[in-house]
Protein backbone atom coordinates (compact mmCIF):
# COMPACT_ATOMS: atom_id res chain seq x y z
CA UNK A 1 0.00 0.00 0.00
CA UNK A 2 1.34 3.29 -1.10
CA UNK A 3 2.36 5.47 1.92
CA UNK A 4 1.11 8.52 0.37
CA UNK A 5 -2.36 7.78 1.10
CA UNK A 6 -4.32 10.13 3.35
CA UNK A 7 -8.23 9.24 4.15
CA UNK A 8 -10.16 12.77 4.04
CA UNK A 9 -12.63 13.27 6.57
CA UNK A 10 -15.93 14.49 5.26
CA UNK A 11 -18.92 16.54 7.06
CA UNK A 12 -21.04 13.83 6.24
CA UNK A 13 -20.62 10.39 8.17
CA UNK A 14 -22.39 7.34 8.64
CA UNK A 15 -23.73 8.39 12.03
CA UNK A 16 -25.96 11.17 9.93
CA UNK A 17 -26.23 9.13 7.32
CA UNK A 18 -27.74 6.48 10.10
CA UNK A 19 -29.98 9.23 11.16
CA UNK A 20 -31.42 10.65 7.56
CA UNK A 21 -32.36 6.57 6.72
CA UNK A 22 -33.51 5.49 10.25
CA UNK A 23 -31.38 2.85 10.77
CA UNK A 24 -28.72 0.99 11.81
CA UNK A 25 -26.19 -0.08 9.26
CA UNK A 26 -24.84 -4.17 9.79
CA UNK A 27 -23.60 -7.12 7.87
CA UNK A 28 -25.48 -9.86 8.08
CA UNK A 29 -22.84 -12.47 6.58
CA UNK A 30 -24.25 -16.09 5.68
CA UNK A 31 -21.90 -18.75 5.28
CA UNK A 32 -22.06 -22.13 4.45
CA UNK A 33 -22.16 -24.97 1.79
CA UNK A 34 -23.04 -24.59 -2.05
CA UNK A 35 -26.64 -25.53 -1.96
CA UNK A 36 -27.25 -24.83 1.52
CA UNK A 37 -29.86 -21.96 0.93
CA UNK A 38 -27.79 -18.79 1.37
CA UNK A 39 -28.68 -17.12 -1.30
CA UNK A 40 -32.41 -17.95 -1.16
CA UNK A 41 -32.76 -17.26 2.43
CA UNK A 42 -30.18 -13.89 1.70
CA UNK A 43 -32.86 -12.55 -0.93
CA UNK A 44 -36.28 -13.38 1.07
CA UNK A 45 -34.45 -11.47 3.86
CA UNK A 46 -33.77 -8.41 1.69
CA UNK A 47 -37.42 -8.32 0.49
CA UNK A 48 -38.63 -8.80 3.92
CA UNK A 49 -36.21 -5.86 5.23
CA UNK A 50 -37.12 -3.86 1.39
CA UNK A 51 -40.54 -4.06 2.68
CA UNK A 52 -40.34 -2.69 6.46
CA UNK A 53 -38.72 0.06 4.31
CA UNK A 54 -34.99 -0.52 4.88
CA UNK A 55 -32.28 0.54 2.90
CA UNK A 56 -30.66 -2.68 1.81
CA UNK A 57 -27.97 -4.30 -0.75
CA UNK A 58 -27.34 -8.15 -0.94
CA UNK A 59 -23.97 -8.94 -2.28
CA UNK A 60 -23.61 -12.98 -3.75
CA UNK A 61 -20.53 -15.02 -4.77
CA UNK A 62 -21.49 -15.67 -8.28
CA UNK A 63 -22.53 -11.87 -9.06
CA UNK A 64 -19.39 -10.34 -7.17
CA UNK A 65 -17.10 -13.19 -9.13
CA UNK A 66 -18.86 -11.61 -12.70
CA UNK A 67 -17.66 -8.64 -12.37
CA UNK A 68 -15.59 -7.33 -9.05
CA UNK A 69 -13.56 -10.48 -8.91
CA UNK A 70 -13.20 -11.77 -12.27
CA UNK A 71 -9.61 -11.97 -11.97
CA UNK A 72 -9.82 -14.25 -9.31
CA UNK A 73 -9.22 -18.31 -8.71
CA UNK A 74 -10.77 -20.53 -6.75
CA UNK A 75 -7.52 -21.35 -5.04
CA UNK A 76 -7.03 -20.80 -1.13
CA UNK A 77 -5.01 -17.61 -1.37
CA UNK A 78 -7.51 -15.88 -4.04
CA UNK A 79 -10.77 -16.99 -1.87
CA UNK A 80 -8.89 -14.95 0.47
CA UNK A 81 -8.48 -11.97 -1.66
CA UNK A 82 -12.04 -12.37 -3.00
CA UNK A 83 -13.34 -12.07 0.58
CA UNK A 84 -10.96 -9.57 1.77
CA UNK A 85 -12.22 -7.14 -1.36
CA UNK A 86 -15.85 -8.21 -0.47
CA UNK A 87 -15.65 -6.63 3.06
CA UNK A 88 -14.01 -3.88 2.09
CA UNK A 89 -16.98 -3.05 0.02
CA UNK A 90 -19.47 -4.24 2.44
CA UNK A 91 -17.31 -1.77 4.18
CA UNK A 92 -18.05 1.24 2.48
CA UNK A 93 -21.96 0.82 1.97
CA UNK A 94 -21.90 0.37 6.26
CA UNK A 95 -20.75 3.74 5.89
CA UNK A 96 -23.23 4.75 4.04
CA UNK A 97 -25.94 3.40 5.60
CA UNK A 98 -26.91 0.77 4.40
CA UNK A 99 -27.75 -2.70 5.65
CA UNK A 100 -25.90 -5.31 3.92
CA UNK A 101 -26.49 -8.76 3.19
CA UNK A 102 -23.44 -10.96 2.15
CA UNK A 103 -23.78 -14.50 0.92
CA UNK A 104 -20.65 -16.44 0.48
CA UNK A 105 -19.59 -19.87 1.27
CA UNK A 106 -16.29 -18.37 2.74
CA UNK A 107 -15.24 -21.70 4.00
CA UNK A 108 -12.51 -21.29 6.10
CA UNK A 109 -12.74 -19.67 10.09
CA UNK A 110 -9.48 -17.05 8.63
CA UNK A 111 -11.49 -15.49 6.24
CA UNK A 112 -14.79 -14.89 8.18
CA UNK A 113 -12.22 -13.80 10.90
CA UNK A 114 -10.38 -11.13 8.05
CA UNK A 115 -13.93 -9.71 7.17
CA UNK A 116 -15.02 -9.07 10.89
CA UNK A 117 -11.98 -7.31 11.75
CA UNK A 118 -12.33 -5.18 8.22
CA UNK A 119 -16.09 -4.18 8.81
CA UNK A 120 -15.79 -3.86 12.73
CA UNK A 121 -16.90 -6.55 15.18
CA UNK A 122 -19.93 -4.43 16.71
CA UNK A 123 -21.49 -4.33 12.95
CA UNK A 124 -21.14 -8.36 11.87
CA UNK A 125 -23.59 -10.95 12.23
CA UNK A 126 -22.87 -14.31 11.34
CA UNK A 127 -25.39 -16.69 9.93
CA UNK A 128 -24.20 -19.73 9.04
CA UNK A 129 -26.63 -22.08 7.04
CA UNK A 130 -25.39 -25.22 8.88
CA UNK A 131 -27.63 -27.43 5.57
CA UNK A 132 -25.54 -31.13 5.63
CA UNK A 133 -23.25 -31.53 2.87
CA UNK A 134 -25.49 -34.78 2.12
CA UNK A 135 -28.62 -31.98 1.43
CA UNK A 136 -26.64 -29.99 -0.56
CA UNK A 137 -25.32 -32.90 -3.14
CA UNK A 138 -28.67 -33.86 -2.94
CA UNK A 139 -30.09 -30.56 -4.10
CA UNK A 140 -27.11 -29.15 -6.70
CA UNK A 141 -29.21 -26.89 -7.84
CA UNK A 142 -25.65 -25.87 -10.62
CA UNK A 143 -24.82 -29.05 -11.32
CA UNK A 144 -21.41 -28.61 -9.37
CA UNK A 145 -21.14 -31.25 -7.14
CA UNK A 146 -21.46 -33.76 -9.99
CA UNK A 147 -19.09 -32.07 -11.99
CA UNK A 148 -16.31 -32.39 -8.49
CA UNK A 149 -17.11 -35.70 -7.64
CA UNK A 150 -15.77 -36.71 -11.20
CA UNK A 151 -12.88 -34.36 -11.21
CA UNK A 152 -14.14 -31.81 -13.56
CA UNK A 153 -14.02 -29.05 -11.13
CA UNK A 154 -11.06 -28.64 -8.37
CA UNK A 155 -10.96 -26.81 -5.13
CA UNK A 156 -14.66 -27.14 -4.44
CA UNK A 157 -15.82 -26.94 -1.68
CA UNK A 158 -17.13 -29.83 0.77
CA UNK A 159 -15.38 -32.35 -1.90
CA UNK A 160 -11.93 -31.80 -2.72
CA UNK A 161 -11.72 -28.20 -0.50
CA UNK A 162 -12.20 -27.91 3.32
CA UNK A 163 -14.99 -26.37 4.78
CA UNK A 164 -14.54 -25.30 8.54
CA UNK A 165 -17.38 -24.61 10.46
CA UNK A 166 -18.07 -21.10 12.20
CA UNK A 167 -17.02 -21.87 16.19
CA UNK A 168 -19.33 -19.28 17.34
CA UNK A 169 -21.92 -18.01 15.01
CA UNK A 170 -24.75 -15.39 15.92
CA UNK A 171 -27.47 -17.48 14.33
CA UNK A 172 -27.87 -21.20 12.88
CA UNK A 173 -30.05 -22.21 10.73
CA UNK A 174 -30.29 -25.81 8.88
CA UNK A 175 -32.62 -25.17 5.67
CA UNK A 176 -33.53 -29.06 5.41
CA UNK A 177 -35.45 -28.43 8.92
CA UNK A 178 -36.31 -25.27 8.87
CA UNK A 179 -38.54 -23.68 6.08
CA UNK A 180 -37.08 -20.69 4.30
CA UNK A 181 -40.57 -17.96 5.52
CA UNK A 182 -39.04 -19.44 9.23
CA UNK A 183 -35.52 -19.29 8.43
CA UNK A 184 -35.72 -15.44 7.07
CA UNK A 185 -38.11 -14.47 10.11
CA UNK A 186 -35.84 -16.47 13.03
CA UNK A 187 -32.85 -14.09 11.09
CA UNK A 188 -35.13 -10.93 11.24
CA UNK A 189 -35.86 -11.12 14.92
CA UNK A 190 -32.75 -11.62 15.83
CA UNK A 191 -31.06 -8.55 13.89
CA UNK A 192 -34.52 -6.38 14.07
CA UNK A 193 -33.10 -4.32 17.50
CA UNK A 194 -29.13 -3.97 15.58
CA UNK A 195 -30.75 -2.21 12.32
CA UNK A 196 -33.60 -0.02 14.01
CA UNK A 197 -32.73 3.62 14.86
CA UNK A 198 -33.64 4.00 18.61
CA UNK A 199 -34.78 8.34 18.52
Amino acid sequence: MSTNIHEHTFEINKAKRQELLKQKAVLVWFTGLSGSGKSTVAGMLERKLFDLNFKTYLLDGDNVRGGLNSNLSFSIEDRKENIRRVAEVARLFLDSGTVVLASFVSPLEEYRTLVKEIVGSENYVEVFVDTPLEECEKRDVKGLYEKARKGLIKDFTGISSPYEKPVNPDICIDTSKLSLENSVNLIFEKIKDKITHHE
